[in-house]
């Protein structure tokens, strides 16, 4: 990241620090929010965009789009607003790096890793989809990895809601990145979820062979390719991919969306099948049949950008035969059994796994008790308008009747009935995280946590210090209460103690979470008085870690005074030369002689010291008196 030279504040709240990319619509910094006191990215959209209207309104809905999402692999939108003329969307500041970044690092992941990544990208695009929004835009670049293993997709700045009509490209060309182009997207086709699903399914592709399987001159070439060109197999470029990937993969990229997964939680089911090293779905020559291992030229294609429409025809939809069709449905039944007998001994051998119950229609406390007495981990409650009777479980993740690991983390969907009910939002500021998830579903409200790493004194780790909306809100049942919580990573302030006693102080940096350092340092001060702290090492308001030493600067009284050389001066200059500002108690004391204007010292001129005792540079104690000798004004 690079850190900004005019660390500008938007909205009197967003105040950004450090640029973290460059995008093709917008700029996107690390900012602090003010007003919660947390760290958030900031998205800019460009100023020569600003001017134009489509572009402000593509840049609006992408707001409107991904604000009503909430998933734990979808980064959240926090806000969306306009200063001077600068539209500006808010999200969450995922801190971790880009799966581009990762593949610039290292060209492939693990078959296991990059099954992995690509099933929590597509459980994050199959949520999207029964939202009625399709990303159109899914690409490394938008896909999030954090320091602890969780993925996030991000940037739905293309992304439309599917029951709408109106579009914001340019008549005859289509919005979205080259590289990652769905056949039908680079027609100029209706899109849908599966479009997405091909998306994906190029984003697999380069995780396992190093490069994605188009590449050209240019974003038209590459676009014309997705269209026309056979996909060659991934296993042309790397020979030891496992045969059950290979088969996802080129499943998920077949020309024509009626050939492809039908939904992204299809394509996810198989992807942890295969991490989980169990048999997949599809079979593999349907998924291969047709598949041309060509090589393209290397080229460009991995920005968002307006590409022109591309005809057709696809090369490989294609009629299957008779034969053909008689021979998967033969390689389909040997699948089934496959499967079948997986299924089984996932089911009767060892402690490990066990079946998800099927709690649809049960209310939330049955639904929980069945989920835990299956040995699950305690459900996380989502609230939606649903036409189920309230209360009731209406949808599960996992689905019924799917194998999981033993005290693995399942959310249910209870039902708050057709219309919605108000509520008003719980003070939480203070709580544990825990107990303010819970106090939440109490509410029929649905959580959201996001880490802080900046805290005050006094605040504890995984404390909620910020919420939003805040106590006392009325808002829809079902809503989304975003938490504010001190992470354990989070740094502490060191709290101003200057005046204080020892043990004052020393509270005080135990109560902050922090150390006080061993011996404590003295130093003289004429302002400070003796036994209390002048000053900490680091200072007041310094970012920490915590449990760190801070040292007690102490005074140890007044300091020494060297004494000014006012020999010549008048007595009003060396008054003030003694005293400077007229403290109390003074650093030196004037005490004047008055000479006999008739002293061989003295002039007609006087109005001057002639001596001071004890002299010039002398160091004595604070409050010191100096004695003067004075020659008057005549007369």
């Amino acid at each position: 990241m690079e850190p900004v030279e005019e660390p500008r504040i938007y909205s009197n709240r967003y105040q950004v620090t450090h640029l973290i990319a460059r995008g093709g619509m917008a700029m996107v910094y690390r900012a602090h929010d003010l007003l919660l006191n947390r760290f958030v990215a900031l998205k800019i959209l460009y100023p020569e965009l600003s001017v134009d209207k489509s572009f402000v309104e593509r840049f609006r809905r992408e707001a409107q789009a991904a604000a009503n999402l909430s998933h734990p692999n979808i980064v959240p939108i926090f806000d969306w607003g306009e200063d001077a003329g600068a539209y500006f969307i808010v999200m969450e500041l995922v801190e971790g790096t880009s799966l581009a970044d990762l593949l610039r690092e290292s060209r492939t992941l693990s078959p296991t890793k990059s099954a992995q990544v690509c099933a929590q990208v597509a459980s994050a695009l199959s949520y999207a989809h029964r939202q009625g929004v399709v990303h159109r835009d899914v690409k490394p670049g938008n896909i999030l990895l954090t320091s602890d293993g969780a993925v996030k997709v991000t940037d739905f700045g293309i992304a439309q809601a599917i029951s709408t009509e109106d579009n914001l490209t340019v008549a005859g060309s289509v919005m979205g990145t080259a590289t990652y182009f769905s056949p039908e997207q680079a027609e100029g086709a209706v899109v849908d979820g599966r479009s997405d699903v091909y998306s994906l399914g190029i984003v697999l592709y380069e995780l396992l062979a190093g490069r994605p399987p188009f590449i050209g001159d240019s974003p038209v070439a590459v676009a014309g390719k997705h269209v026309r060109d056979a996909v060659p197999s991934p296993k042309t470029f790397n020979p030891q991919l496992p045969d059950d990937l290979e088969v996802v993969t080129m499943h998920a990229l077949a020309k024509s969306p009626a050939e492809r997964y039908q939904n992204a939680d299809d394509m996810r089911t198989d992807l942890l099948r295969f991490s989980e090293g169990q048999p997949i779905s599809i079979s593999g020559a349907a998924a291969r049949d047709d598949v041309t291992r060509a090589v393209a030229v290397v080229g460009s294609g991995e920005r968002t950008q307006t590409v022109p429409i591309q005809n057709g025809p696809r090369t490989d939809v294609v009629a299957t035969s008779k034969d053909r069709r008689g021979w998967w449905v033969l390689l389909g039944l040997v699948l089934l059994l496959l499967i079948g007998a997986a299924v089984f001994f996932a089911l009767n051998s060892g402690k490990e796994q066990t079946k998800m119950p099927s709690v649809v229609g049960l209310s939330a406390n049955t639904a929980i008790s069945v989920i835990t007495n299956q040995g699950l981990g305690q459900p996380i409650q989502r609230y939606h308008k649903n036409s189920a009777s309230p209360g009731t479980v209406f949808k599960t993740d996992p689905r019924a009747g799917q194998i999981v690991k033993k005290g693995h983390k399942v959310t249910i969907y209870v039902s708050l009935g057709r219309s919605l009910p108000t509520v008003t939002v719980p003070n939480l500021v203070g709580l544990s995280s825990a107990t303010a998830s819970q106090d939440l579903s109490i509410a029929s409200l649905n959580p959201r946590i996001v880490y802080s790493l900046v805290g005050s004194p006094g605040q504890t780790a995984y404390t909620v210090i910020g919420q939003d909306p805040l106590p006392g809100t009325k808002i829809l049942a079902g809503q989304t209460v975003t938490l504010t919580v001190l992470s354990p990573q989070a740094l502490v302030s060191v709290p101003s103690v200057a005046g204080d006693s020892v043990t004052t102080a020393a509270n005080a940096l135990g109560n902050a979470g922090l150390n006080v350092a061993s011996p404590n340092q003295s130093t003289c001060s004429n302002t400070i008085p003796s036994g209390q702290v002048i000053k900490t090492s680091p200072p007041a308001a310094t970012q920490v870690k915590p449990q760190s030493a801070v040292t007690l600067i102490v005074s140890s009284g007044n300091c020494d005074v060297i004494v000014p050389d006012v020999v010549g001066d008048t007595m009003v200059a060396a008054s003030n030369a003694l005293d400077p500002g007229g403290a109390s108690p003074a650093p030196l004391v004037a005490q004047f002689t008055y000479l006999d204007p008739s002293d061989p010292r003295c002039t007609a001129q006087s109005d001057y010291v002639v001596d001071e005792t004890p002299v010039a540079t002398t160091k004595v104690p604070f409050g010191s008196t100096v004695t003067m000798n004075y020659c008057p004004p005549a007369g």
